[in-house]
């Protein structure tokens, strides 16, 4: 065990020495994004987590209608809030705005059309950023696990604000990478936007046959 101030972390798993300015910063525009709660927002902003996932959907048919700036800068802030290995947070998030690049990557997605949609987030897994003394094979998995969260979170964050998510896992990685210029690996691809359509809940499965209970 390790100990910092008055917190003890497990031995590998302590934080580094940062900068409390920039963190404190950092904590201060997380809190201005994520609790803007004013009434052009509230109008448009569901707060009902459990309503919000019973209304999440996957949507192929978009709008043309661009997503607002405080909507994309909230799904991005809710990324940011996921919980990650040793929080390390072991990904990145590219914003792929450029048309050109959005056609490509429908190409690199198997040629699914919705990939070109007004928002696209593309998940890389940076197991670089995991700072712990573990073998690469289980600091990748970290990365994976850290993508995937960060990708749910936004796809979550996003259906608050009235819009629609496909995500997108059915993708060359090598021709991802090269579209959108990194060396990092592409674990999903988030596309969003309005729905030409709103759907309703599909039929899920029965809980009884979900849920193992081990006693």
């Amino acid at each position: 065990m390790a100990k910092k101030g008055n917190v003890v972390y497990p031995t590998g798993y302590e934080p580094d020495d940062g900068d409390d300015e920039s963190i404190e910063t950092r904590k201060s525009l997380l809190n201005v994004i994520l609790g803007d709660h004013s009434k052009e927002i509230s109008e448009d902003l569901d707060t009902d987590l459990f309503e919000v996932m019973k209304r999440r959907r996957s949507t192929r048919k978009f709008d043309t209608k661009p997503v607002e700036n405080w909507k994309i800068e909230k799904i991005l802030a809710a990324a940011d809030t996921a919980p990650t290995a040793g929080n390390f947070q072991g990904f990145e998030i590219f914003h792929v705005k450029n048309n050109k690049m959005k056609e490509k990557l429908v190409k690199a997605a198997n040629n699914q059309p919705y990939v070109n949609a007004p928002l696209v987030l593309v998940y890389c897994k940076n197991p670089s950023r995991v700072k712990l003394q573990l073998p690469k094979t289980t600091l990748t998995k970290f990365a994976i696990q850290d993508a995937t969260l960060a990708a749910a979170y936004s796809q979550l964050a996003a259906t608050a604000l009235s819009l629609s998510t496909i995500w997108i896992g059915m993708i060359d990685e090598k021709e991802v990478a090269e579209i959108i210029g990194t060396d990092l690996v592409p674990s999903s691809i988030l596309c969003i936007g309005y729905p030409i359509k709103r759907k309703f809940p599909k039929p899920r499965r029965n809980l009884s046959e979900l849920i193992h209970v081990l006693e």
